[in-house]
Parts: C-alpha cells; structure tokens; sequence
C-alpha cells in the first residue's frame, strides 16, 4: 500500500509538448492572433468537451496560428508544425542554459536574414558563435518575422522579453 501511495505521489503533471502533433477528433478550430500556444490550451481548460488539443505554428504572415480542440485524446505524432497537449497540460518548452524558448531580446540588431525551415534556432545560433562581433541571437519561427524563419544577431546583450515564436540566446 505504501508502495502505491508514494508511486501516486511521483506522478508529475501532464505537460504538453512543443513538436507534436495531435491529428484528428477535431470540432473546433480558431485562430490564435497572439501566435502563443500557452492561449490555445488555455481555450482548451475552458471548455467542457475538450479532451486536447493541438497548437499550428504559422506558416506565413498570410496563414497565421491556429489552436485545434479536440473531443478525444488522438495519440501524438512528432512534427515541428505544432505543440499539443491534453487538457490539464501547461506547455512544456525547451529550457536550458544556451537556448531561451519563447524569448526575445529585441534591439542591438546588426545583421539579420533569412533561413530555410529546416535549418532551425541551431543555425541562428551557429552563426553568432562563428561571428566574433556577434554577443547574443534571435530566431524567429516562419511567419512570426516575416515568411521564412529569420535570424537576428546582436552587437549588443538586450534584456529578454516574453514573445510566443521567438527562440533566443547569449554566446558571449
């Protein structure tokens, strides 16, 4: 009996997950204009008949976000379209010392450019590293910053600020 209380007592909270999506049992879709999925499982705790729910990233400035609730808990497939989640779920993002999920540090931009889709945060990041003048980075998802996902490096280390689509960091 002790065994199953302390086994009960370790369960962590369910978490949603950034790169997974949920396909299927849709009834409800909506877009979400301040492009955060932590708002789309928000919507989710708020009404009654949902079970998940699943977060689209935009795809363009044309095609903007959009939270898909669901009646049923479809299983998870990975794709780097979209977070998903159970209701109950707060969104999980990727934390550690080198990479600030959901984090802009806006201004002290020197250069900026365009990236393809598949090249990600990992490259933005690569290229302040190579650069000496370069002191932190911005990335931004495609459709957040323009159609393709942009990378902005930075002369100067800004404060970080809260903002849904952006990934940033310091590496001097």
């Amino acid at each position: 009996m002790l065994a199953l209380l302390a086994a009960a007592a370790s369960v962590r909270p369910a978490q949603a997950q950034a790169n997974f999506d949920r396909p299927g049992s849709d009834y409800l879709s909506a877009p979400v204009t301040s492009g955060d999925p932590a708002e789309c499982a928000l919507v989710c705790e708020r009404d009654r008949r949902c079970r998940a729910w699943t977060f689209s990233y935009p795809t363009d400035l044309a095609n903007r976000a959009v939270c898909w609730l669901k009646s049923n808990v479809p299983p998870r497939v990975q794709s780097d379209c979209c977070v998903s989640g159970v209701r109950g779920a707060g969104v999980l993002e990727r934390r550690n010392d080198a990479v600030e999920t959901s984090i802009d540090r806006f201004g002290g931009d020197y250069k900026s450019f365009d990236l393809k889709r598949s090249d990600g945060d990992d490259a933005c990041k690569a290229a302040c590293a190579a650069d000496n003048k370069c002191r932190a980075w911005t990335y931004a998802r495609p459709g957040y910053a323009g159609k393709e996902a942009h990378c902005f490096l930075k002369k100067d280390i800004k404060p970080p600020r809260r903002k849904a689509g952006f990934i940033s960091g310091v590496v001097r």
